[in-house]
């Protein structure tokens, strides 16, 4: 069993599934650390805040509200509260719905577990997929969570890396086994801006992703997690396009 955890969340403090990762964590460690963002901060991926101040909040024993992105929860936690006694794991989530292909970049979740693999913490994201907004399995997470984070310790990762883990949409005893994963393409296609108008009568605008069918290669997260399998996919800051590097290698200096 580990000495402490720092559990963060981008869908805030008081997120159903923080309170799941929490449950989780009590099965992996004798000491567990929540630092989670006041409010929802879903899709600001790796953001810090340089510009404004922020502000912690005790919300109980080990447990503080951050006035910000799950970025700074993390710095928080690591160069601030936790100074001097760092955890042995970072785990973020448990998001609600599936962190899969490109949205991994906009992500808050998967954002938060970088930072921390940045700042020197083995960090592992979780997600977990819905079909029904209003009936998120949860307890898919809840009841695969402890066994998947162990067996993931127990072979270990590079400290450059950190794992996204997304669960299914399936109840814990129908789910697949742990499958490894790279990161397909997703569903994103596009993105689009709706206006509308205030009681007021003032102009405001609502952006949302446009989402598609896409050839999503091989290996794909997006097929192993629709076959009903709990994936991992590890991923990393360096995003060199390889064939890109050797094409352009050909005209420009190093």
């Amino acid at each position: 069993m580990l000495d402490r955890i720092l559990l963060i969340n981008d869908d805030g403090i008081e997120a159903p599934g923080l309170a799941i990762l929490e449950q989780i964590a009590a099965e992996l460690a004798r000491e567990i650390w929540v630092v989670a963002p006041e409010h929802d901060q879903s899709g600001v991926s790796h953001a810090v805040s340089l510009h404004h101040p922020i502000r912690a909040t005790p919300r109980g024993p080990r447990r503080w509200a951050v006035t910000g992105t799950p970025g700074d929860c993390v710095v928080m936690g690591l160069s601030h509260l936790m100074r001097g006694s760092p955890p042995e794991l970072l785990l973020s989530g448990v998001n609600r719905g599936a962190n899969l292909g490109i949205e991994t970049v906009f992500s808050g979740t998967v954002g938060g577990a970088m930072t921390g693999m940045m700042l020197g913490i083995p960090s592992i994201a979780l997600s977990q997929a819905w079909t029904n907004r209003e009936a998120v399995r949860w307890e898919t997470a809840a009841t695969l969570g402890p066994r998947t984070i162990q067996k993931l310790i127990n072979i270990g990762w590079s400290k450059d890396t950190c794992l996204s883990v997304n669960f299914p949409d399936h109840p814990a005893d129908e789910a697949g086994p742990l499958t490894l994963a790279r990161q397909g393409a997703g569903s994103v296609e596009g993105m689009d801006v709706e206006p509308r108008t205030d009681p007021r009568g003032f102009t405001y605008y609502w952006v949302s992703f446009r989402r598609g069918d896409r050839n999503q290669g091989p290996e794909s997260d997006v097929a192993a997690l629709n076959a009903g399998r709990v994936v991992v996919t590890p991923l990393r800051y360096d995003r060199t396009d390889e064939d890109a590097y050797a094409m352009l290698a050909r005209s420009l200096p190093r």
